[in-house]
């Protein structure tokens, strides 16, 4: 329209703009409609119960196997039970839509308005043409605040449970973050431009990426490369520290590390790595390893390579793994270095798995093969356990056993891509636009080439812990949790503990982690990383001039929860290592000429890292 054309119309009379205001309705009338609302809602539920209840079992987990459709169905009985609130929300969307449609039109005229959402953080949105060209500029505010909006709801919903929230806000989220218009050629002004400029190449290349991936996966859950895996190559410059697997047997290889002191510590260490991942995420490169870093502080250092378990590993449950894992490698530990005790650590899984080892060991009395326990980001209490729950319940891990039941095993890439799930964004639309749309190769990263081995879960163990762990969270009860006949009691644990979490953890939660500081008896300290899951734990002092990349916090005091630890904790620049190190001199303080592989009673079966880990899911 001209500018003559905005206050008349073609007949000549003054333009009225519409009234957009709400229609004013009484109590009655919004009651009156909740009712409807709640009897339609009421009667088609009805009928879709009936009809689901005439499904047997494993055709209903063929329908809905992550169980999405029980949450959905209590959030929209609350919306059509609360008209009101939708219309609200509604109205809220519709206002922001016309502060936009106001930022437009000044942004047409010249006019440089402040945006009406920030995307200034927004790892998708960095590409200055995102923000310079008025177009893009529309499309990825308009896209924020719809995203905005459709996060809301749930939080200001009275009356659904925790579980369904959780469950509906997850599933909100994973469809957000894929209708994002990054993540479409047409809308990315990026991918145009290199579209452009490439003549198309980038498309050819992206296809190519593409079929490449298809092929690797050989028709599983789809996987998109994360990194370069052609740079990285185990024993050579990833899982690289020299070391002989000096035991063997169906679920685990033993590896000693050669020494690099000419004394060592006399209480060597164990590591147990968490079996849902393979080992050498402690083992990286020679700068992040903390295996390399305690064999140059002087330690024996022994690592457990867990299987990638196949189909003839289907009936390895907990028990297995108790024996033929935890105690099978203390014991081999302290006949190849002739001590009494090891000290423990355990990482996630592996963690978990330990507390339950070593009270189970205080029952049939093998106790004082530990001197002391070691916990990275452990659950131990799984009531508040992390994003992760959104995958499991009752519904979900009967889908999960049925499926399990084909196999033998838990796909590991399946597994993977669960995991990747909780990061999306980071973790899979943008791999989508770099290597699909882009047409580029990813980069050589070794915690992705770590994060993309996916392992796979043996069918008893996997069940097993989820229903024990996640489900019934028996372990934090004494007597709980069972072991080859053993009631598993953690307040029989004695031994001296050492507690980390990190302060970002979305998979062990710092204040769940924080529990097992009142669960074990004997003396414990915490201590509270930086980061997550992951850099949080991975992060060595890098020398005298460079303590590490974050903080860590410590606190002498039994405090009651995260919450009271952190109000007097004292925070400390750097890594969490050397305050660990200093924790372990005190309990290992006598040394000895530095031990061979090889040179305990038994022999050297192949090089570090094993064969074990090479296996692919």
């Amino acid at each position: 329209m001209t500018d003559k054309d905005q206050t008349t119309q073609d007949n000549g009379q003054p333009f009225t703009p519409p009234n957009w205001s709400m229609p004013q309705w009484s109590s009655e009338d919004w009651a009156q409609l909740s009712a409807v609302m709640k009897a339609a809602t009421d009667q088609t539920s009805g009928m879709m119960q009936t009809y689901m209840d005439t499904l047997p079992k494993e055709q209903k987990s063929a329908l809905d196997p992550l169980n999405i459709m029980s949450g959905f169905y209590d959030y929209s009985k609350l919306i059509m039970e609360d008209p009101m609130a939708l219309v609200n929300q509604q109205k809220a969307f519709f206002d922001d839509s016309m502060k936009l449609w106001d930022y437009a039109t000044k942004a047409e005229s010249g006019q440089k308005p402040d945006p009406i959402i920030d995307s200034s953080h927004d790892k998708r949105f960095q590409n200055p043409l995102w923000s310079e060209n008025t177009g893009f500029d529309l499309i990825k505010q308009a896209y924020l605040l719809l995203a905005k909006h459709m996060m809301v709801p749930t939080e200001q919903m009275e009356g659904l449970d925790d579980k369904s929230r959780q469950k509906v806000d997850f599933y909100i989220k994973q469809m957000v973050d894929a209708i994002s218009p990054s993540n479409f050629m047409m809308l990315n002004p990026e991918v145009l431009v290199a579209t452009m400029e490439s003549g198309g190449q980038n498309l050819i290349n992206g296809l190519q990426n593409l079929i490449a991936d298809l092929q690797e996966n050989e028709g599983r859950a789809p996987l998109i490369s994360l990194v370069d895996k052609s740079a990285f190559k185990l024993g050579e410059n990833i899982a690289a520290t020299p070391g002989k697997v000096v035991f063997r047997n169906d679920l685990i290889e033993l590896i000693q590390y050669s020494p690099t002191t000419d004394d060592v510590k006399k209480i060597p260490m164990v590591f147990f790595p968490p079996w849902i991942n393979k080992y050498y995420i402690l083992d990286l490169n020679h700068k992040k390893s903390m295996v390399r870093w305690m064999v140059d502080q002087g330690y024996t250092v022994f690592m457990v390579s867990w299987v990638n378990p196949k189909a003839a590993h289907r009936h390895k449950g907990l028990k297995n793994y108790l024996h033929e894992g935890y105690i099978e490698a203390i014991k081999v530990a302290q006949e190849i270095t002739g001590e009494k005790a090891v000290h423990t650590t355990g990482y996630c899984v592996g963690g978990t798995m330990l507390s339950a080892a070593l009270a189970y060991m205080q029952v049939t009395d093998q106790a004082k093969m530990v001197k002391s326990a070691t916990f990275l980001t452990t659950l131990t209490d799984f009531s508040q356990a992390g994003e992760l729950t959104v995958f499991i319940d009752d519904d979900q891990i009967a889908a999960m056993k049925q499926s399990m039941k084909e196999k033998g095993y838990m796909d590991g890439k399946a597994l993977a891509l669960t995991f990747n799930m909780l990061r999306s964004n980071d973790l899979i639309w943008s791999y989508m636009v770099n290597n699909y749309l882009l047409g580029k190769k990813p980069t050589a990263f070794d915690l992705l080439y770590w994060n993309s081995d996916s392992t796979n879960q043996a069918e008893a163990c996997h069940g097993e812990y989820l229903e024990e762990m996640y489900l019934k969270n028996t372990l934090r009860e004494p007597g709980g949790l069972v072991l080859d006949g053993v009631p598993i009691d953690l307040r029989s644990i004695d031994i001296p503990t050492y507690i980390l979490a990190t302060k970002d953890d979305h998979i062990a939660p710092a204040s769940s982690v924080y529990a097992l500081r009142h669960l074990t008896s004997g003396p414990a300290r915490f201590v509270l990383g930086g980061s997550g899951h992951i850099a949080g734990v991975i992060n060595p002092p890098l020398g005298a001039d460079n303590p590490g990349k974050y903080q860590y916090w410590t606190n002498d005091r039994k405090a009651e929860d995260l919450t009271d630890f952190l109000t007097d904790a004292d925070q400390h620049a750097g890594s969490w290592w050397q305050d660990w190190r200093a924790w372990l001199d005190k309990r290992s303080q006598a040394t000895t000429k530095a031990r061979i592989p090889g040179q305990g009673g038994y022999e050297c079966l192949y090089d570090a890292p094993g064969d074990y880990v090479k296996e692919k899911a």
